[in-house]
């Protein structure tokens, strides 16, 4: 079943609008447990109590309230927060164009598909190619879910690719955290044998190759349960610190040259969305 949208809209850029609509580009593989019972795996149910009464409350008597200060609280209906800023209308409004190579991946949040709406299609694809062939992103904001979002619109595998954005303030510097200092240089001959280490197994990005090895291991556990077979949990060994740098720099070195395989040579540009532009591509909806 093809994917449906979650945001239909308009992009609009000055004066130029394109007709979109917004696709999730993931989708998540994440096992799902429940919570039972011990005795006889009935399953357990939440809800919700009052601290003091100790009554259920029906959810059409919750509401959100913000903490001012010690036992002073403002409550809220529901429209009053998702009203606070987001605008009335359905409009992504680019403010700048900037070069995607200049944005710190750090900043990129959730990936998403922009699709073009009847009538959109030709508005679609000459900004895509001019976005591609400038290696540049859009830099916009839009509503949704209840909240105003900060996003990049750049070309990502023949479409364009939409990421919600976290803002500065959200981002911790490295700086302000309890980090080993630098101190003295490092030997330049064990920055050598840690460049060799590098080069070694230097490879091209290719995601196919990491698969989700926790996920495959909880499910043969699973498996293994409902067979009626006992799980061990092995103890994974306690780490030691590298007493011997060099010596541990040149065993991993020939370790890993060992099984070094050939590099692919690769044209594509750093950054999370440099396809060339061509046919067009969907997303998984959430």
């Amino acid at each position: 079943m093809a994917p449906r949208s979650i945001w239909n809209g308009t992009l609009a850029i000055g004066d130029v609008t394109v007709p979109v609509k917004l696709f999730s580009a993931v989708q998540q593989q994440r096992i799902q447990f429940r919570e039972v019972r011990l005795d006889d795996g009935c399953r357990i149910v939440h809800r919700r109590f009052g601290s003091e009464s100790g009554e259920e409350v029906p959810s059409d008597r919750i509401r959100q309230a913000y903490e001012i200060s010690p036992g002073h609280q403002v409550m809220f209906e529901e429209d009053e927060v998702a009203n606070a800023l987001a605008p009335k209308d359905k409009t992504l409004t680019v403010e700048h164009f900037v070069q995607l190579a200049q944005v710190d991946p750090i900043y990129f949040d959730k990936p998403y598909f922009l699709g073009a709406q009847a009538g959109g299609e030709h508005a679609y694809r000459v900004l895509a190619t001019g976005l591609e062939k400038t290696g540049t992103a859009a830099i916009g904001r839009f509503a949704m879910r209840g909240r105003e979002r900060l996003v990049a619109v750049a070309p990502r595998q023949g479409a364009l690719g939409l990421f919600t954005m976290r803002y500065a303030d959200e981002l911790i510097p490295a700086r302000s955290l309890e980090l080993p200092a630098i101190g003295a240089a490092p030997a330049e001959r064990e920055v050598k044998m840690a460049q060799q280490l590098i080069d070694t197994l230097a490879a091209d990005w290719e995601p196919e190759q990491f698969g989700d090895r926790y996920r495959e291991a909880v499910m043969s556990v699973i498996e293994r349960k409902a067979a009626g077979a006992d799980v061990k949990v092995p103890e994974a060994p306690a780490p030691k610190p590298t007493a011997d740098l060099m010596g541990a720099l040149r065993e991993s070195i020939e370790r890993s040259g060992a099984r070094k395989r050939p590099r692919k040579r690769t044209t594509a540009p750093a950054g999370p969305a440099k396809k060339t532009v061509g046919s067009r591509s969907g997303g998984k909806s959430d």
